[in-house]
């Protein structure tokens, strides 16, 4: 890849380094110059640019990290995964559901040692995640990165399991508490919720709770009769050697002690052991606090069925100073949370009465066999949006059958006739509640499709200043599906009449991030019979 000043006249093509004002508008940095773009800058005045021109061998940003990521996922589903779309040179994965992260951290330094081009960041090893957490990133420095560099790289990490997520597979826990002469009783019962809170967080159910006297047999007998996949301990009196009391009770109850003792604190006074091939956990003290111990570190990879024998504690020390000390205290309530894979609902505004059509029904055209309506709801779908709304008019009975079998839900709005926005309210209001962003996509547009509402979810990103992500053509045309954050649905609420919204886009114009997608499927709506014909036209070649 070459970087550096290119002449304006030679810059069709290249990607523009850092962003200039040419007239009213601004270009971006990271967009393809196109032709408009050289005269706009040419009238501006401007004679030279910085920009990055790919040689044969080179990929671009997005493509170059799409290749990385998908080699590192390997089968994503089955991983326990999911991806995003590339976008600014960046892919992430995500976890698909809470469990325990698994990282091969060998291949991913032999990736990250091959180009600097390319680099791949995880969460360590046996981190504990929940659903929709960000696990990894891959992402190309430059605008570009060699071919080479980028085989290399997922060869790297497709060669092995290089991450997955390993969900919770044990889903119930036996606790027994032991008590001695003249414990206060709010002891056992501290020590009971922070175990109860503890399973919840993971998923797992608190099958018994047996409180039984401080004594090898009581325990004993308490292991003997719980039936639940795991046992935990918590002991009244510290567990002081293998010998003593609580490990003393797995032996007897027929089980074997693995291991007294790790090198994690707090929680050096754990025990583990196994009664066939139910783990049981020696729980020590500090489990009746909340915070972080290394009790739970083998609580996690128990659940989600990973192995844990006395070689994986032993391997627990580096990092296992847990205690909050002044140059790391511990994290507070409120602090920064893990990036999240945003929950994004897509939305079909699908109600219209189609006058311009003079008696045909345009959603009902059909396009490749199938109506318009479906095609168009099936490309939501089909995307990375978490749900698929549909909003419909009363009385709307074809077009209702015509989605039928997709998975979308369907929204009636009995006000339809007072224009687009009573269908934007509408829809608001039936989102999930857990939605961060909506994609707001019109029914009319027979090339939109999933990758360009992906290349929208994708781009997304509120801290960054893109709440608000609209799709454009390649060349940087406005169109349509638009998304907008979750920060814009009570001004969205309030729209009037039937010119959607656009007075949204227009006021808080800082906020919106044009995004290139594929073709000139964002400014493409057919609205007349004229339009279908020509469009029609166009595709067969007529």
């Amino acid at each position: 890849m070459r970087f550096g000043l290119v002449p304006l006249a030679q810059a069709e093509g290249a990607i523009l380094a850092h962003s200039l004002h040419a007239g009213g508008r601004k270009v971006k940095k990271g967009v393809r110059l196109t032709a408009a773009d050289v005269a706009a800058l040419a009238e501006a005045g401007v004679a030279e640019v910085v920009a990055a021109r790919f040689d044969p061998d080179d990929m671009h940003e997005d493509a170059a990290a799409a290749a990385v990521a998908e080699a590192m996922a390997g089968d994503a589903a089955a991983r326990g995964l999911a991806l995003s779309a590339p976008f600014t040179g960046r892919c992430n994965l995500f976890a698909a559901a809470g469990g325990v992260l698994r990282v091969d951290a060998a291949a991913v330094a032999a990736a990250n040692a091959l180009d600097e081009a390319v680099t791949v960041a995880t969460l360590p090893d046996y981190a504990r995640v929940v659903p929709r957490q960000m696990v990894a990133t891959v992402k190309i420095i430059p605008y570009g990165a060699p071919r080479a560099a980028v085989a290399a790289a997922a060869q790297a990490l497709s060669a092995v399991e290089a991450i997955r997520t390993h969900p919770v597979t044990r889903r119930s826990a036996d606790l027994i508490l032991t008590e001695t002469p003249g414990m206060k009783a709010s002891l056992s019962a501290k020590g009971a919720d922070a175990v109860r809170a503890r399973l919840a967080a993971l998923g797992v159910a608190l099958a018994s709770e047996r409180r039984v006297a401080h004594e090898t047999g009581a325990i004993a007998a308490a292991l003997a009769e719980g039936d639940a996949e795991m046992a935990l301990i918590l002991t009244a009196s510290a567990t002081s050697d293998r010998r003593d009391v609580a490990p003393a009770a797995v032996v007897a109850a027929g089980g074997r002690l693995e291991r007294f003792g790790m090198p994690v604190d707090p929680g050096n006074l754990l025990f583990l052991g196994e009664i066939g091939a139910r783990p049981v956990i020696g729980l020590p003290g500090c489990a009746r606090s909340p915070k972080l111990n290394g009790a739970d570190w083998v609580l996690e990879r128990l659940a989600c069925g990973l192995p844990v024998d006395g070689a994986d504690i032993a391997a627990m020390g580096v990092g296992g100073l847990l205690k909050e000390i002044p140059s790391r205290p511990q994290p507070r309530a409120g602090g920064a949370s893990a990036p999240m894979r945003p929950f994004v609902s897509a939305v079909l505004l699908a109600a219209g009465s189609a006058r311009r059509m003079r008696g045909a029904d345009k959603l009902l055209e059909e396009v490749d066999g199938a109506p318009l309506i479906r095609r168009a709801a099936a490309a939501l779908v089909e995307s990375r949006a978490d749900e698929t709304l549909v909003v419909l008019g009363p009385g709307d009975d074809a077009r209702r059958a015509a989605l039928s079998g997709l998975g979308v839900r369907i929204v009636e709005n009995p006000l339809a006739a007072e224009g687009m926005a009573s269908s934007i309210r509408a829809a608001l209001a039936a989102l999930a509640p857990e939605a961060d962003a909506a994609v707001l996509a019109l029914a009319d547009m027979p090339e939109v499709g999933p990758l360009h509402v992906d290349r929208l979810i994708a781009a997304f990103d509120p801290e960054e200043g893109r709440a608000i992500c609209r799709a454009a053509t390649e060349d940087g045309r406005p169109g349509h599906p638009v998304l907008f954050g979750r920060r814009f649905f009570e001004t969205l609420a309030r729209l009037e009449g039937d010119s959607g919204a656009r007075a949204v886009l227009a006021e808080h114009a800082e906020h919106v991030e044009l995004v290139a997608t594929p073709g000139e499927a964002a400014v493409i709506d057919l609205d007349t019979p004229e339009a279908w014909a020509a469009w029609r036209d166009a595709r067969s070649g007529a």
